[in-house]
């Protein structure tokens, strides 16, 4: 599953309660933890003092945290917050980066220079997004996305791995179309077929998962009101770069802006995201 976590800290939020309930996983308890902070940009004799507060805010951090010091990695830089944590991330080939979120939505979140919002729609490495709005007191109903596409099949290992090592997890899978389709002769239509497939993949993996689908014009709000409807305590989503390899450097203003159903799933879902990345080809 995940072996090396990147958790960006800010030193407020739920994402340490979150850590802790992760370490509950043996394969997750297992995992490298590299814990970062980053600091802006400042004159030398400021720029020490502030790198000693860090220091602080870490070392306090991986006591809350119930965390070893000695299997966690610090990391203390200066620049863009948003830039660094994305630098790092492939700095230390992290294959989860941990972050809190407020949980602004499209144009607030560009005009409050939100760094998870930004993290979350260009990075193209699987993310665990904490809103400082929920708070979660174990993760045991876990809900995945169901698309049949390779990246949700990814995202459904995911899912069924983590439920897998959880003492009384539950998953459920859940399949949204915005408009049914005609059932064949034998009575099954599509959204019944991937869902099939899908079961069939999660008993694959040892989980018993729950089937659901449900019609919406609006996926993301289907979605969470699919998670709501399931008490959900983490919602496992997949997401596609459809964007040329050329392109995938570049700012994608629509993404920013919240356009995607993961953005939306990112500020609404009513429990932690967990967002599965389409691998990198090339």
């Amino acid at each position: 599953m995940f072996r090396n976590l990147l958790i960006a800290d800010s030193g407020k939020g739920h994402v340490e309660e979150m850590i802790r309930m992760l370490q509950d996983i043996p394969s997750l308890k297992a995992a490298k933890i590299n814990l970062l902070h980053v600091v802006s940009e400042q004159s030398k004799s400021q720029s020490d003092g502030h790198r000693d507060e860090a220091e602080n805010l870490l070392n306090s951090a991986i006591t809350r945290m119930g965390l070893s010091p000695s299997s966690v990695s610090t990391l203390i830089r200066e620049g863009d917050t948003k830039q660094t944590v994305l630098k790092v991330a492939d700095e230390v080939q992290a294959d989860l980066i941990v972050m809190g979120s407020r949980g602004l939505g499209r144009l607030q979140s560009i005009l409050a220079n939100s760094t998870s919002q930004y993290v979350f729609q260009l990075s193209t490495r699987p993310m665990l997004l904490v809103r400082d709005d929920l708070y979660v007191k174990h993760v045991n109903r876990v809900m995945v996305t169901i698309d049949g596409t390779g990246v949700g099949d990814d995202a459904l290992r995911t899912a069924c791995e983590l439920v897998r090592e959880i003492p009384g997890g539950t998953l459920t899978g859940v399949h949204v179309v915005r408009q049914e389709s005609a059932p064949s002769r034998g009575g099954r239509t599509k959204a019944d077929e991937v869902l099939d497939a899908a079961v069939q993949r999660a008993r694959g993996f040892g989980v018993d998962m729950k089937a659901i689908h449900t019609e919406g014009k609006d996926i993301g709000r289907s979605v969470c009101l699919s998670a709501s409807e399931c008490n959900a305590d983490l919602v496992v989503i997949a997401s596609q770069d459809r964007r040329p390899l050329v392109a995938r450097g570049l700012v994608d203003l629509d993404k920013l802006l919240g356009g995607s159903v993961s953005d939306y799933i990112r500020v609404h879902a009513p429990a932690p995201v967990l967002l599965v990345r389409e691998p990198e080809q090339g």
